[in-house]
């Protein structure tokens, strides 16, 4: 006999009560109203004078079940039609390379290492997640892996996040196994979350690409870094995303120094369509010029005591350039060799007694005719009167490659006596005294420019081509000596 034959069998004794003071015709009569009508438990206690709680474990008992009242309101809400659209076969699927801002698709070309450093709220988790998944729907089998600050944020921010791995629209949702801590998309693909907490659980797997969420605020970012990367050792050519919002630590300068390593960035002003929005307006009130607003909204990488140009004083260089400048020149940090440093290549103009930078054309790995035509080109696209080049670096063979790619303007060498603070001082007291504009958005450069003199482990090539044109056109006598070729 089942346990509910006895609980009907004793339901129905004659004279019997059950708990509550009710005969079992009513406890049958409640239940049907409990299970089949739209009648609540509250007014239910009070209709047949019964606790609630009475009910409750009657209900609980016996196995009452109350018959669903309305469909339950979805998990999320509807993707947004702007991010989805239909591919030939009718089928929904992801827009997200159309509607990506630049900084979050990936870079073209081959490389091993991708670091998207941004501002809070600059789109950098859902870059990674939807990198990693268009990933593993592309690799059928294929072994990724999460690594987040803590086992918390990966789960409740790069996997179940409004921009996480399993919420991205038009993409396919994977199932999550929280024991094996394990994304699994239908053509067999997996993804496995690790904490940074815990380095040391990334010896013995392998894996073929991830992607690494908050990189600066890893317990321990040197080490785990290291792991990670002695596990990426499945096909033909692993990869490794890296979303953070910068902070000066070394593990983040040596990620950036590295080869392989190529940077996208993005301030928070560039994400501002899908922010509330008093969230930057209230921010740039209270923080706006500060260095926590360099780093946190735009995205920059700055340092701390001892730095010659401050956050503020770049805040506040921002402008247009005039009509008609007086004079324009090119500053010019030729690289010592083709691997690692870049070519500084800045274009400023003067009007009035004050300065404006126009251009950053720095590139890194150019042969030197290659880096030469980029300089020829930025004199001619702004019209240049001179191109001022140091030549502490190969001395004759600058003035000679230069030549050679049709530079369309008189080249002044110029040679370095002193250490690079003591011939910045003097342009830095230009931006603080407000006479020095940017006319766009030079994030690498300023980011130089705030490390300046409180770092002698960054590369300096832009800060130093910029300084070399600011002292030129300012002709102070504390420059550096200028020589006419």
């Amino acid at each position: 006999m089942k346990k509910t034959d006895k609980i009907v069998e004793q339901e129905e004794t004659p004279g019997r009560r059950l708990p509550g003071g009710l005969m079992p015709q009513a406890w049958r009569q409640l239940q049907y109203e409990y299970e089949e009508t739209d009648a609540k438990a509250e007014a239910l206690a009070a209709h047949y004078r019964v606790k609630l709680h009475t009910i409750a474990k009657h209900a609980s008992r016996y196995g009452w079940r109350m018959a669903p009242r309305a469909a339950p309101p979805p998990l999320m809400p509807l993707p947004d039609p702007k991010q989805i659209t239909q591919n030939e076969d009718g089928k929904t699927v992801s827009a997200w390379n159309d509607i990506a801002h630049p900084a979050q698709r990936a870079p073209e070309g081959a490389w091993s290492t991708w670091l998207f450093q941004g501002g809070r709220g600059a789109g950098k988790t859902r870059a990674g997640a939807e990198w990693l998944a268009a990933r593993a729907e592309a690799t059928p089998g294929g072994v990724f892996a999460l690594i987040g600050p803590t086992m918390h944020d990966l789960r409740e921010v790069m996997i179940e996040g409004v921009s996480g791995v399993r919420n991205l629209p038009g993409r396919e949702r994977p199932i999550y196994e929280h024991v094996r801590k394990r994304l699994s998309w239908k053509n067999g693909a997996t993804a496995y979350a690790f904490s940074a907490e815990e380095p040391e659980r990334l010896r013995g797997p392998q894996f073929e690409a991830a992607w690494a969420d908050e990189f600066c605020i890893w317990p321990k970012p040197t080490v785990t870094l290291a792991n990670l990367r002695l596990a990426l050792r499945r096909g033909t050519a692993p990869q490794l995303v890296v979303t953070t919002t910068p902070k000066p630590i070394p593990s983040l300068r040596a990620l950036r120094a590295e080869p392989g390593c190529v940077t996208t960035h993005a301030a928070t002003d560039v994400n501002a369509a899908h922010l509330a929005p008093t969230f930057l307006s209230g921010l740039h009130a209270l923080y706006g010029g500060t260095s926590l607003a360099a780093q946190e909204l735009e995205g920059l990488l700055i340092e701390g005591d001892g730095a010659l140009f401050r956050a503020e004083d770049l805040a506040r260089a921002r402008g247009a350039a005039p009509a008609e400048l007086e004079r324009v020149v090119v500053g010019v940090d030729p690289p010592a060799g083709m691997g690692g440093a870049a070519c500084g290549i800045v274009v400023v103009g003067r009007a009035r007694g004050r300065y404006y930078v126009l251009a950053d054309c720095s590139a890194a790995g150019l042969s030197p005719l290659g880096w030469a035509s980029r300089v020829a080109e930025a004199a001619k696209a702004h019209g240049a009167h001179a191109i001022i080049a140091e030549a502490n670096q190969g001395g004759d063979m600058v003035r000679s490659t230069l030549a050679q790619a049709g530079a369309p303007a008189p080249i002044r060498l110029v040679h370095a006596r002193y250490g690079k603070r003591a011939r910045a001082e003097p342009v830095a007291a230009l931006y603080e005294q407000g006479r020095v504009f940017h006319c766009g958005a030079f994030a690498a450069l300023e980011e130089e420019l705030m490390a300046l003199g409180a770092s002698e482990e960054s590369l300096f090539d832009r800060a130093d081509a910029l300084v070399w044109a600011l002292t030129a056109l300012a002709e102070t006598g504390e420059g550096p000596r200028l020589r006419r070729l």
